[in-house]
C-alpha cells in the first residue's frame, strides 16, 4: 500500500511540476527561496496558495461564494492558477490538474464546516470553517499546532516526469493560540 501511495504522490507532484506551464527558473542558478516568490495579495477570499519549483506559477484556493456572498455548499473552494511568468494572468485548472495534482475534495461536516483533502496528498486534513468574526479560513495542524494555513511550497530538484525529486513540502500558517507564523517542512518518505 505504501508503494502505491508513493507512486501516486510522485505522479501527482510530477503533474504539479510539469502541468503548470512555462518555466522561469534559469538553468544552473540556485533555487529561489519560498519567501522570494510573488504573493497573490489581490485575490478576494483567498484561503491559501501553493507554489513550487520550477517556476513562480501559483495555484490559488479561494472561498467560492455567490453574488450574495453565500458559500457554495457543493463546492466551497474555487481553485485556479495565477501565471506570473505570463504577466500574472488567471487561468482555470485543466482536468488532470484538478483530478490528480491541485484539486480539493470537500465534505460538509456540519455547522458550516468542511473537511478538505488534497487530491495529491490526502494524508493532511484541512478544515474550512468560520472564525469568531464570521470569516472563513482553512485550518490545519502545522508542527503540531492548530494554524490557519496560508501557503504550501513544494521544493523539487530535478528528477524525471514520472519520478520528480521532491526535497520537501513546506507548510506555512498562523498559530491560532499565539498569532505567530509557523513553518514546517515535510520530507517525503
Amino acid at each position: 500500500m505504501k508503494y502505491v501511495l508513493n507512486i501516486l504522490m510522485a505522479l501527482s507532484l510530477t503533474l504539479v511540476s510539469y502541468a503548470g506551464g512555462l518555466t522561469d527558473k534559469k538553468a544552473g542558478t540556485t533555487a529561489t527561496e519560498p519567501d522570494e516568490f510573488p504573493v497573490p495579495n489581490n485575490v478576494p477570499g483567498l484561503l491559501f496558495y501553493i507554489q513550487r519549483d520550477p517556476n513562480t506559477n501559483t495555484i490559488c484556493y479561494q472561498l467560492n461564494v455567490d453574488k450574495q456572498g453565500k458559500i457554495s455548499e457543493k463546492n466551497p473552494v474555487n481553485t485556479f492558477w495565477i501565471r506570473y511568468p505570463e504577466g500574472g494572468m488567471r487561468k482555470e485548472l485543466n482536468y488532470l490538474q484538478r483530478k490528480f495534482a491541485y484539486g480539493i475534495n470537500s465534505k460538509a461536516i456540519g455547522n458550516a464546516t468542511y473537511e478538505l483533502r488534497s487530491v495529491a496528498y490526502s494524508k493532511l486534513p484541512l478544515y474550512l470553517r468560520r472564525d469568531t468574526r464570521n470569516e472563513y479560513h482553512v485550518y490545519t495542524s502545522i508542527d503540531k499546532k492548530e494554524c490557519i494555513l496560508s501557503r504550501v511550497f513544494i521544493r523539487i530538484d530535478g528528477g524525471t516526469f514520472w519520478s520528480p525529486n521532491v526535497l520537501y513540502i513546506e507548510l506555512k500558517g498562523t498559530e491560532i493560540a499565539t498569532g505567530k507564523t509557523i513553518i514546517q517542512r515535510i520530507k517525503p518518505s
